[in-house]
């Protein structure tokens, strides 16, 4: 069982100005609707333009014209997004609080490296090809990586520092290796500069029904972790004193970040960005409280993911740029502008 938020928290919750509580509920619901608005967005635009009158025909009345099979393809890719959206500002978010570090991503405990890897063992070795494939791989490559980094760490005496020392060794190696079979097989390196890009031009339903129960069983345990998380963010000490369970928390936590990571990575590849800043700019004006980051970060990470999508689309029409292009490229300065204006609350 998750621990309960200890008495001390729940007296400053009661406490807390209910004005401030409002301000945050209607804050998400606004991000709520903005996340809708760039779906639709994602839908309408494209190679082909469409209005709000075909999109609404394509979800509502299909009858099969060509508006509407533009409509139902696009929705896959857009569903995609809102999934893999969530799914990396969630897992983000909570690497963030395990780590103690507000620059944390998926990247540093080598999960990304781990879905890698496994995606070009299986195309060397074993001679996968499609993208149902790859998912397999991906999601298998990320979860040992996982298990591996957390027997490093320590297990049941793992700290946030040797989990993050571990993930780096991991990821260095990963990498090395990664190069190594991309120079020696040609194959492979010109089947993995798309996958190793990160898109979403690839999505279809059966992607989504693969990596979908994953992705809710990992979001629900996220969102469970939040008052745990807060204890713990405290220190280890005072975590103890209020009757955090440590291990059983930390524990939780790397297996609902590599699920919700290495689901959405072997979806569409490894994109950075959306899971190191979306957390990031939310805790600016939620606090540290992750009962409100985790919310805000899975509304807005898709709105981050989807909306440079659809950029990408826009730039470099009709041919596309691959939204891992796109995030990389914004996300950079993007992420150092807000660094230097803001003053972002500390974990």
């Amino acid at each position: 069982m998750l621990v309960e938020s200890p008495p001390e928290e729940r007296a400053e919750v009661a406490s807390a100005p209910p004005t401030r509580r409002a301000i945050r509920s209607f804050g998400l619901l606004l991000a709520v609707l903005v996340m809708v608005l760039v779906a639709l967005a994602s839908i309408a635009v494209g190679a082909k333009e469409l209005s709000f009158e075909q999109v609404w025909h394509g979800l509502f009345q299909d009858s099969g014209t060509y508006s509407d099979v533009v409509v139902g393809e696009r929705l896959s890719r857009t569903l995609l997004g809102l999934l893999a959206g969530a799914a990396l500002g969630l897992s983000g978010a909570v690497l963030q609080a395990l780590t103690r570090n507000p620059l944390a991503d998926p990247g540093l405990l080598g999960i990304n490296a781990g879905a890698s890897a496994a995606v070009v063992t299986g195309i060397t070795f074993f001679g996968v090809t499609s993208l149902s494939g790859y998912v397999w791989f991906a999601f298998f490559g990320a979860a040992g990586v996982g298990a591996l980094v957390w027997f490093l760490g320590g297990s049941r005496g793992a700290t946030p520092v040797r989990l993050a020392l571990a993930g780096t060794a991991i990821s260095a190696a990963l990498y090395g290796y990664l190069q190594a079979l991309m120079i020696l097989d040609e194959a492979a390196l010109d089947r993995m500069r798309f996958w190793t890009v990160g898109s979403l031009s690839a999505a279809t339903d059966r992607t989504i029904t693969q990596v979908l129960p994953f992705l809710v069983v990992g979001s629900v345990l996220a969102l469970a972790l939040a008052r745990p998380l807060n204890a713990m963010a405290m220190g280890d000490d005072t975590a103890k004193a209020l009757g955090a369970n440590l291990n059983r928390t930390r524990a939780l936590s790397m297996l609902a970040a590599t699920v919700l990571c290495g689901a959405a990575t072997a979806a569409c590849g490894p994109i950075v960005f959306v899971g190191l800043m979306v957390p990031h700019v939310v805790r600016s004006f939620t606090g540290p409280d992750l009962r409100w980051i985790l919310p805000y970060a899975a509304v807005l990470s898709p709105v981050l993911l989807l909306g440079a999508d659809v950029l990408g689309r826009i730039v470099a029409r009709p041919a596309e740029l691959q939204v891992g292009i796109v995030t990389a490229i914004l996300g950079g300065p993007v992420f150092i502008f807000l660094v230097r204006r803001r003053r972002t609350a500390q974990l």
